[in-house]
């Protein structure tokens, strides 16, 4: 079997291995869909504390069960499976109180579990224990059962930023998450949505998941005067930064209304450090708050919405690759041509 090998920061290959075997609590998974996410391509240039190498990334996984261990009740040989990236440990504090993204040891599927960026993959017992292992309906094609991953991920975001129906929403950053956010805000129905991008081209790829949304152009409007503007001064009661920059973060700040919640959902990396006016939180009585990952009910909601047709995953596919071309895939991702880059492996 072929397996995309990262053997060091920026070196990757493909290598052929012979087929892992599995033991009384495992199930062998024959990959067909990895997608490319943008935390795959900073540990490939970066390293990762949670990746030892030699390793195998990728965690936007579906695939097929082909082999099953004598005393595995929760998959049989045949089921057709998505798998999120976040592993319960299933015993600490967290895990035990049914937040196991908070987990003491933080697995995940593409960091300690060998990940999709390979043919064959081994689900080992704590993973089929405890993770999020779901299966997919025959009409679900497994590119898009793999995006299920990260949609489980936007859940998780709304859901920890308490949002809700009739209250407003503003994205800032219009990648795959934050498409997937205003697909989402049709679900709940809400009506004042703004959709906040730098790049006028992924602005544009962005309007057809939710087209009547109040787009904000940042390169050519201040999207806090336009959207504080448009609210009568009042704001929105929540703001998701789905762009990874400390501009938006702190945009996030100053736009959101008095007891309304700001989700710092992107991560930064080689950013400036935020700068706030912490008055603005005290006297607004505003919660500033993160996600990160889902959880298994998350990744099990997420392919339901995809199978009702709720979130188009489909729609987020603009290129795909062959493993043994794992290489333009991630360059492909990095140049931002479009939304989602998925990696065939069989």
């Amino acid at each position: 079997m072929k397996a995309a090998i990262l053997e060091a920061p920026n070196m990757i290959s493909v290598k052929e291995f012979e087929m892992p075997e599995i033991n009384e609590n495992e199930a062998l998974l024959k990959v067909k869909s990895c997608a490319v996410c943008g935390s795959d391509v900073r540990i490939f240039h970066y390293g990762n504390d949670r990746v030892r190498f030699p390793a195998v990334i990728g965690h936007e996984v579906s695939g097929e069960i082909v082999r099953i261990g004598k005393n595995v009740t929760k998959v049989k040989t045949g089921d057709r499976i998505a798998l999120g990236a976040d592993v319960p440990c299933g015993e600490c504090y967290w895990c035990m109180n049914g937040m196991g993204t908070n987990c003491s040891i933080n697995y995940a599927i593409g960091y300690q579990f060998a990940g999709g960026f390979q043919e064959y993959m081994v689900l080992n017992e704590t993973t089929l224990s405890y993770g999020p292992v779901t299966k997919i309906p025959d009409t679900m094609s497994f590119e898009a059962a793999s995006l299920a991953e990260p949609l489980a991920c936007a859940l998780n975001g709304l859901e920890l930023a308490q949002f809700a129906p009739g209250k407003s929403l503003a994205v800032i950053g219009l990648g795959p998450i934050g498409c997937m956010m205003l697909e989402l805000s049709k679900m709940y129905g809400t009506e004042q949505v703004f959709a906040i991008q730098r790049s006028k081209k992924r602005l544009d790829m962005a309007r057809s998941f939710r087209d009547d949304a109040r787009f904000i152009a940042s390169e050519d409007e201040d999207p806090v005067s336009v959207v504080m503007r448009e609210t009568n001064g009042e704001g929105v009661d929540c703001v998701v930064t789905t762009a990874g920059t400390t501009a938006a973060q702190e945009q996030a700040i100053r736009m959101v209304r008095h007891r309304g919640y700001v989700n710092l959902f992107g991560g930064l990396k080689d950013q400036p450090k935020l700068s706030i006016d912490s008055n603005i939180i005290h006297y607004r009585e505003c919660y500033v708050m993160g996600s990160h990952g889902s959880l298994p009910r998350h990744h099990a909601l997420a392919v339901s919405l995809i199978a009702q047709g709720v979130v188009s995953a489909e729609k987020y596919i603009s290129q795909r690759f062959p493993l043994t071309d794992i290489n333009a895939a991630f360059e492909y991702h990095e140049k931002r041509g479009g939304l989602k880059v998925v990696v065939s492996p069989n």
